[in-house]
């Protein structure tokens, strides 16, 4: 009981909290008594959220968990991995930031082959990227024009520039996470949100396809996972035995047949079917060595 209290009293309490610096930063007059009590029940939910951690950290001890362990399900247990997975998203999308600025891909291993998905959408998100950057700009010209005090502009520059960086944080990591097939597995990803991986041992047949109506990007129909691009998807892998599928918000399934798309099918094809071990091959100027 206590703990979903806890739970439900974080997630009420960080947007007032937000909302309520934004109104101060921007100069809007807020009665004394109005922040007086918002405050004071911000720091009963902090008060709250140490109880229950606390708690928690002590059952995890009474468990024999060292402390390390304890902390770490105490945290697991007071924060809904829905969100621990979209945090999770934020980090490794700035970790991708980071590798394509030093042009280095994550996870391909010495020997393992890249296999890029990232072209078919790339005129898409440039776009959509160019359109935010404009966006920001037109915003603050009209926000001038009307005269608007100069916190509101930061506010609203500070949102749309933080929204930005995670539509580049976005390119970032489906350029720095490919696909990756290695002599022991394949791995079938989407960006920072997707992961999957297949032992080679369990891929019985892997053949070309040609869809160009799957909705979503990442889909699980029966025992059918399709990791789609752009609506497409170009490869189909039958395994020859079910595999546990972590989807991009923590919910788990079995599959069968797992469809995903390439920029090169013809390539990729070679790669999931060659049963040596790949060697090393240069990538593409765009995207550096692997790492």
């Amino acid at each position: 009981m206590m703990l979903r209290v806890a739970r439900a009293a974080l997630f009420a309490a960080v947007p007032a909290e937000l909302l309520l610096v934004v109104l101060l930063v921007s100069g809007t007059p807020l009665p004394r008594l109005l922040v007086t009590v918002v405050e004071a029940l911000v720091l009963g939910v902090l008060a709250l959220e140490a109880v229950a951690v606390l708690r928690l950290f002590r059952a995890g001890r009474r468990r024999g968990l060292d402390r390390r362990r304890a902390a770490r399900a105490a945290y697991e247990d007071l924060v809904p991995v829905q969100v621990r997975r979209i945090m999770g998203f934020d980090t490794k999308g700035m970790v991708s930031l980071a590798l394509w600025l030093t042009r280095r891909r994550h996870g391909v291993p010495p020997g393992a082959v890249p296999v890029p998905y990232f072209g078919a959408q790339a005129p898409a998100l440039v776009v959509f990227l160019g359109a935010m950057v404009v966006e920001l700009v037109v915003i603050d010209i009209v926000l001038r024009s009307v005269g608007a005090p100069a916190a509101v502009r930061a506010v609203l520059i500070v949102l749309d520039g933080y929204s930005i960086l995670l539509a580049l944080a976005i390119i970032a990591s489906c350029v720095t996470r490919p696909h990756v097939v290695s002599a022991t597995e394949v791995r079938i990803r989407s960006g920072a949100f997707f992961d999957l991986r297949i032992p080679r041992a369990q891929i019985a047949t892997v053949r070309r396809v040609r869809a160009y109506n799957e909705k979503g990007t990442v889909r699980v129909t029966a025992d059918v996972l399709t990791v789609a691009v752009s609506s497409q998807a170009n490869l189909h892998l039958e395994l020859n035995a079910p595999i546990v599928a972590v989807r991009p918000l923590g919910a788990t399934c079995e599959v069968r047949t797992v469809r995903c798309f390439a920029d090169d099918p013809a390539a990729a094809l070679a790669a999931f079917t060659d049963t040596t071990p790949a060697p090393d091959r240069p990538l593409d100027p765009a995207t550096g060595p692997a790492s």
